[in-house]
This record gives structure tokens, sequence and C-alpha cells, in this order.
């Protein structure tokens, strides 16, 4: 049921900012929990983060002349689109996408709040129209993880058995050579981004089938192990 109704919250959304075009949709007082990083808007500027017109249908990490953080251009050269989808994946926890963003924003927990502000940011993309989010078919998608996969413990033994095809590209001594490091990452950050590759939020096609074929237990104790190297 709770999958449903978040699902129909940000769909009602999307289509409500269809119907009414770019003057009206969304709720701008939501948008006040970002504007003291972010701006939008005809005059809007870079800040402590970009500005965020002609956000929807753009890579991540892409804003000219805007310096991102590794992990954000680590994820736009993946292949991260942000759209509605992501967004809201991104706004609900933003470590689910980007494991080491510097945003500093915990996430938004209410599914109506996130339709409502990513149904007025859509106003400053280019033609809103014109966007799939807009289309009578799109539908909203729930990510909540279940917090029963996060209270999982994983067993740091079997996840260090199950680790032979994470090493050959992670380096267990924590260097980063090109390739992010993942020792001694919290837990839950290792499985919050396992379950995106699996959801297929995070576009990494290699990590994409890795987390495919691992079940949550697996993935908590990959986490345990990693999480626990010296």
């Amino acid at each position: 049921m709770r999958a449903a109704s978040t699902a129909s919250l940000v769909a009602a959304a999307w289509l409500a900012a269809g119907a009414v075009g770019a003057a009206e949709g969304g709720d701008a007082s939501v948008f006040a929990r970002c504007a003291g990083c972010h701006e939008v808007g005809p005059a809007a500027k870079d800040r402590i983060g970009p500005h965020l017109n002609g956000l929807f249908g753009r890579r991540a990490g892409a804003h000219a002349g805007f310096a991102y953080s590794e992990s954000m251009q680590r994820a736009g050269n993946d292949g991260l689109i942000w759209t509605a989808a992501t967004l809201d994946a991104y706004i609900e926890n933003p470590r689910a996408l980007v494991s080491k963003t510097r945003m500093s924003f915990r996430g938004l927990a209410s599914a109506q709040d996130r339709a409502d502000l990513l149904a007025y940011l859509r106003r400053f993309s280019d033609d809103p129209s014109d966007l799939p989010e807009a289309e009578p078919t799109a539908r909203g998608v729930d990510h909540d993880i279940d917090p029963s996969i996060l209270a999982l413990r994983g067993d740091p033994e079997y996840g260090e058995y199950l680790s032979a095809e994470c090493v050959t590209c992670h380096r267990v001594d924590g260097g980063d050579t090109g390739i992010p490091s993942i020792t001694r990452w919290p837990t839950e950050d290792f499985v919050v981004a396992m379950q995106a590759y699996k959801r297929a939020l995070r576009p990494h096609p290699v990590m994409q089938m890795l987390a495919g074929r691992l079940s949550d237990e697996e993935i908590a104790a990959l986490a345990a192990y990693f999480h626990e190297i010296k």
C-alpha cells in the first residue's frame, strides 16, 4: 500500500504540472528547504550548489562552470541523467545515487513534498511539455528501501568469500585509482548504493549486473566485510 500511494502522489504531481504548463504546478514553498544552497529562476546563479534551471534531462555533474565532487562527476560519466525517477530517489536519499555527494541535505521523506518540489522545478526546464515526465503514461516510482533490508547484519567472513569479484576493480587498501574506494565504507551507504544498482537507478551496467545477482543477505555480508577491513 505504501509504494502504491507514493507512486500515486508523484504521478499526480507530474500530470498536474503537465496539464497547467509552465506557469503553474508544484509548490514553491518546498523549495525553501533547498534555497540555502541552490537558486532557480531567471536570475539564478550558482551558490554552494549549482543553480537548478534546465535540470530535467541534464546529465549529472554537467552544468558548465560548477566544481562538482568527484563522485558526482563519476555518476554523470556513468550515465546518470536527471529524470523524474532519478531526482525523486536523489532527493529522498542523496546517497542512493551519489554515495559521497558533497550535498549535506539529508533528504525529503515525504513523497508529497518531493512530488511538489519536482513539479515546481520542472517549470524551469527549457520546455516542460516535451519532457517524458509530462506524458499521461508517466508514473512515479517508490524508491524506499525496506527497513528490514537495512537492518540485516551481514557476516564479514561470508562477505570476504563473496568479495573476489569486487576486488578485481576496488583496492582493498582503500586506494583510489579512478575507481572509488569502498573500504571502510559505512554499511548503510554500501547497501543503499547496491540496492540502487539493483533497481537500475545507478546507471553503471556492470554494477547493475553484479548487484542483480546478489541477494539482500549477500549484499549485507559484503557491506560488513568492506566496512571492517583494517
